[in-house]
């Protein structure tokens, strides 16, 4: 069963009369008229079935209840407003959405540097993250593009070249000296992007005859599949680093396709001010300038 509350409208009025022991001061304090006050309180009292104040005329006093009630309702309001204010005060978590991969391999190992990423809510998103901020339940999106998209502010975030990755067991097992090395292997696809022919090219073996394998909707079940010994994947070297440094991937070859754009920061515009959602796009930034994956940083290295 639902609690029996009484109105709260009525417990302001008589909670305020109760203070001031003034029907007026109390109108004045919670913009209503004299009469309204008083039919709060009459209201309120008909909830309780008993009377809360004596009246003569414009006069009032205390019942023994009401008295009591005064006091009990007093502290009662205090504590809401303390608490109420408390949640108002206390810092808003940021809700950010993503793509697995960059999850995974690049937003969550940096996370501890970010002075408030215990307010990181992450959620990643199974396909490209929805941008209809009015259902996603996210305050940033990090997306694969930074085109322009009416009413949202997008802040290109990451760009990268690509190059073959590998196990070290499956090298080793495999004996992969050259990049022709490759067309004996299984090789994984890009559903979105994919440059194998790209890089076969740059590599001196232009039309060369791909062999097959299976093609994934993004790239981190692509990387995943190589850390399991499964064949050969073309990584993104700004979302690899980390893991090749670790050891559990390999990288083949000097030779890369040329820089792209993969990722961006969007928000509503309405909100992008917002000092936490400016504070974390900042942040993002910062951090990717830092290594040097800015897509105006391979700009300006490429002229």
């Amino acid at each position: 069963m639902g609690r029996k509350l009484p109105p709260f409208a009525a417990v302001r009025a008589f909670e305020a009369t109760a203070r001031h022991m003034s029907v007026k001061a109390a109108a004045v304090e919670l913009c209503l008229t004299p009469s309204a006050v008083s039919h709060q309180i009459k209201a309120l009292e008909g909830f309780l079935d008993t009377q809360l104040f004596e009246r003569w005329g414009n006069r009032i006093a205390f019942t023994l209840t009401g008295e009591a009630y005064a006091g009990k309702l007093t502290n009662l309001l205090d504590a809401l407003i303390e608490e109420t204010e408390a949640v108002r005060a206390a810092p808003q978590p940021v809700r950010v959405l993503s793509t697995p991969g960059f999850a995974a391999r690049w937003l969550v190992p940096r996370l501890p540097k970010l002075e408030f990423a215990s307010d990181i809510r992450l959620r990643v998103s199974n396909g490209a993250p929805s941008l209809d901020f009015a259902t996603n339940d996210a305050d940033v999106v990090i997306q694969w593009s930074d085109r322009p998209t009416p009413g949202l502010r997008v802040a290109p975030l990451m760009a990268s070249s690509r190059y073959p990755v590998i196990s070290p067991a499956l090298r080793e097992r495999e004996d992969v000296q050259h990049p022709e090395d490759l067309l004996r292997l299984t090789l994984f696809y890009d559903q979105t992007d994919d440059a194998w022919h790209e890089w076969f090219a740059a590599a001196g073996l232009a039309g060369a005859d791909l062999p097959p394998g299976p093609t994934y909707p993004n790239c981190e079940l692509a990387t995943t599949m190589v850390e399991q010994h499964q064949g050969v994947s073309l990584a993104y070297d700004a979302m690899v680093r980390r893991t090749i440094v670790s050891g559990r991937l390999q990288r083949l070859f000097d030779v890369t396709t040329s820089p792209m754009a993969i990722y961006a920061i969007a928000c509503p515009e309405a909100r992008a001010d917002d000092a936490r959602i400016a504070a974390f796009r900042n942040w993002l930034r910062a951090e990717a300038a830092a290594e040097g994956v800015m897509p105006e940083q391979l700009h300006s290295a490429a002229e």
